[in-house]
Formats: C-alpha cells, sequence, structure tokens
C-alpha cells in the first residue's frame, strides 16, 4: 500500500464518523423539539371555567396528572438522547484518532520501506563502484570461466545458488552464482564480502573476487572440497586418517577464535558446519560461508552479556538450542555447532541425535564402535577424550559450554601434537 493510498483510507474514515457525528446531532435535535412541544402542551390552561369549578372536576385534575407524567417522561428521553449523542461523538472523536494514527504508521512504514530500500540500493552501488578491497569481475569473465554456467562445472550445490569449478587469472577459483529468487541470499552475499575483503587468516578461506551485478562469489579453489563431502567419501575418496582428523579440528577452532576475536567486534559464524569447512589439497581447513555472521557487541564476549536476534539462523541441528529459543546470540552460540562438528569428525555419522548417541555409548563403555569404521587404527583414549570434549561443547545452556580460548583450542592442540608424535605427516 503506497503513501497516498494511506491518506485517502484514513480520510475517508474520518469523514465516515463526521457524518456519523452530523447524524445524531440532528436526531437530538428533533428529540429536544419533541421535548419542547410537550412541554408546551403542558403549560397551555385548559379552557377557563366557571370558578371553583376545576378544582371540583376529577377528570381535569387527571389530564393535568398526564401532562406533568409525559413531561416527565419526554424530559428523561431527551437526556437518553443526549448522553447517547455525546457517547457517539465520543465514539467518533476516538475513531478518528485512531484512524489518523493508522494512517501516520503506514506513512512512516512506507518512508521506512523506502529509505531501507534506498540504502540497499546504495550499497550495492557502493560495492559495485567504489569498493576497491577486492577484484571485481564481469558477468562475461564469469560465462567464460564457467562454459556459461554449465552442468560440467558444477561441483556444488549451496544454500543460495551452485557453486562452479573454474580458472580467473590463470588461477582455480570456485565460483558461487546466487540464484536470482534467493533474496536473503542478496544480504548474505553482501555480508560475506564485508567480511572476507577485510579479513585475512591462513584457515579462512579467500575471496578472490566478486561480480556483484549478478551475485557471483569468486573463491579460492579447495582440491579436497568440503570436510563434509569428505567425511562421507563423495566421488569414492579414501578416507580421512585418524591424524588429519585431529589437525582438522584444531584448525576449526583457530578459525572461529579468530572470528571471534575480531576488532572492534566479536564475529559469531552462525552456522558452522562441515560442509561449509573447506580442505586443500594438503587438508588445510579454511572456513567459509560467512554470509550469515553478525558482528555483536564486544561484551558478547563474556558469559553474561549477549545480543538478541529477531530471529534465529543457521541450519538445523548445528543451531544453539538456547539462541534458537531466546534468540539470544553470543560467541558461544558458535561453540554447540563447533560440538557437533567435531563428533562427525570422528564418527562420520548424520548430526540427528548424534550428541546422544555418543553420550550413550560412552556410559555403556561402547564408544570405540561409533568411531568410523573406515579409520582401523583409532588411538581409542585420545579419541575419548576428544569427544568428551565436543560433548561439553554441545551442552544445551551457554554457561555449561568451555570457553574457546583457555579450553577447547589447548585440548585440540595437544591432540593434534599427539598427531605429530605418533604418525607420519
Amino acid at each position: 500500500m503506497s503513501i497516498d493510498n494511506a491518506v485517502v483510507d484514513a480520510n475517508c474514515t474520518v469523514e465516515e464518523n463526521t457524518n456519523e457525528v452530523q447524524r445524531m446531532r440532528q436526531e437530538s435535535k428533533r428529540t429536544i423539539n419533541v421535548y419542547n412541544g410537550s412541554c408546551k402542551q403542558a403549560a397551555t390552561p385548559p379552557p377557563h371555567r366557571a370558578d371553583g369549578l376545576e378544582q371540583h372536576n376529577p377528570s381535569e385534575k387527571s389530564r393535568i396528572e398526564q401532562a406533568r407524567i409525559n413531561e416527565e417522561a419526554a424530559l428523561a428521553l431527551v437526556e437518553m438522547e443526549k448522553a447517547k449523542c455525546r457517547a457517539a461523538i465520543k465514539a467518533a472523536e476516538r475513531a478518528k484518532k485512531i484512524a489518523e494514527r493508522e494512517a501516520q504508521r503506514r506513512i512512516l512504514a512506507e518512508q521506512r520501506a523506502k529509505r531501507e530500500a534506498e540504502e540497499k540500493i546504495r550499497a550495492l552501488d557502493n560495492l559495485s563502484n567504489n569498493d576497491a578491497r577486492y577484484r571485481k569481475y564481469s558477468i562475461e569473465e564469469i560465462h567464460t570461466a564457467t562454459k556459461k554456467l554449465s552442468d560440467s562445472m558444477k561441483i556444488g550445490e549451496g544454500g543460495y545458488g551452485p557453486v562452479y569449478r573454474g580458472k580467473l587469472d590463470h588461477t582455480p577459483v570456485a565460483i558461487k552464482v546466487l540464484r536470482s529468487d534467493a533474496l536473503q541470499g542478496r544480504k548474505q552475499f553482501h555480508q560475506e564480502v564485508e567480511v572476507l575483503s577485510c579479513m585475512r587468516h591462513p584457515n579462512m578461506v579467500i575471496l578472490m573476487g566478486a561480480c556483484p551485478e549478478y551475485g557471483c562469489l569468486v573463491y579460492e579453489f579447495m582440491d579436497n572440497g568440503s570436510l563434509e563431502d569428505r567425511l562421507f567419501r563423495k566421488g569414492n575418496s579414501p578416507p580421512i586418517p585418524w591424524g588429519i582428523r585431529f589437525k582438522v579440528a584444531s584448525d576449526i577452532a583457530t578459525a572461529l577464535l579468530f572470528l571471534h576475536q575480531a576488532k572492534p567486534k566479536p564475529l559469531v559464524h552462525r552456522d558452522l558446519k562441515p560442509a561449509n569447512i573447506l580442505l586443500d589439497h594438503n587438508y588445510t581447513c579454511k572456513l567459509s560461508d560467512v554470509g550469515l555472521a553478525r558482528l555483536v557487541p564486544p561484551k558478547v564476549a563474556d558469559a553474561v552479556t549477549q545480543y538478541r536476534m529477531t530471529t534465529a539462523a543457521g541450519t538445523f541441528c548445528y543451531i544453539d538450542p538456547e539462541y534458537q529459543q531466546t534468540g539470544k546470540l553470543g560467541t558461544k552460540s558458535d561453540i554447540y555447532s563447533l560440538g557437533v562438528t567435531l563428533l562427525q569428525i570422528i564418527t562420520a555419522r548424520p548430526p540427528m541425535g548424534l550428541t546422544h548417541l555418543v553420550d550413550s555409548a560412552i556410559k555403556d563403555g561402547t564408544f570405540a564402535s561409533l568411531l568410523d569404521p573406515e579409520v582401523h587404527d583409532w588411538p581409542v583414549p585420545e579419541a575419548l577424550a576428544f569427544a568428551e570434549l565436543a560433548m561439553k561443547c554441545a551442552e544445551l545452556r551457554k554457561k555449561d559450554r568451555p570457553d574457546l580460548a583457555n579450553e577447547i583450542l589447548p585440548e585440540l592442540n595437544r591432540l593434534k601434537e599427539f598427531r605429530m608424535k605418533h604418525t607420519n605427516p
């Protein structure tokens, strides 16, 4: 609804209320006229008779009494009509004020929506024309690199569009293309460009460039794809050795700590899962898909202070239950997702009900049976310590989860060093 329509609706409502008040006033005027006529009739003396005759005529007394009663009834009727008129006037005034407020709200909502749309357009223009922090590619270059987005070049499907392999500037790249119907994806696109173009870390995927006009993101190509594909051996790939899995876990925690300690405000990933963790040819782990990441106040790192969001975002089975229920976002919201991911790293099982399954196995002393059977030389005591840490991360309440810098990362680094001592990298 446009602003003009909102004003017209409000004016119509006000006009209807004004007509109603005028009608009530006319009815009140007619009632008062009736009352005045009754009073005049009651006050008119009867035809004069001989002296003393009327005081002896009972019918005359009855007529006078009846006139008095009629006068009182007319007076009561007038008062009742006056009360109705006053009530109608008040109701009409209230309706008029409500209509005016509603019209004002509609106007403000329209103005706010228009302002937000203009801000998005300006942001897109700035991103397209003024931001020199990343390489800008044309859609023609994207089409050339992907053979016009050929299915033969497609290597995956993201939440907001497909991912293609290609080569730009003589460098292998992965190109994520935003679907035209993915409205939320446009916001994620800008967020990902904003985060990745100003951050560099060995365990964060590198943004090579973008094509803002068509919503294309260009990343460095990761030879081993996603951690999810490798855990579930997509394409019949070989299983990941247990030592590499310990190293990957340490890399994930390192990258997550980098986000949580970002300046001037911490970043919460909000969608940490194996599908968003990429592996290069040396199985070096890099976080990707930070389009859902949110800047939160610095005090969010504390156990008490949290940042309230209107709606929870993320992937089912990985979302922090407390964040999902209350909308309170904090850095420990990522710790829950990390816990589920760590359990998948050693079990290669789907996330649904995984925490309950591992908890029962640990209590029953059958934990070893849950380890990925494709790996035959698991160091069970270390894997158990790994699983117990993951279970602590996946506690339902934020306050019960361990600290990333002081508890989680030191233990994962210990297991990483254990791998270095007992395997040949």
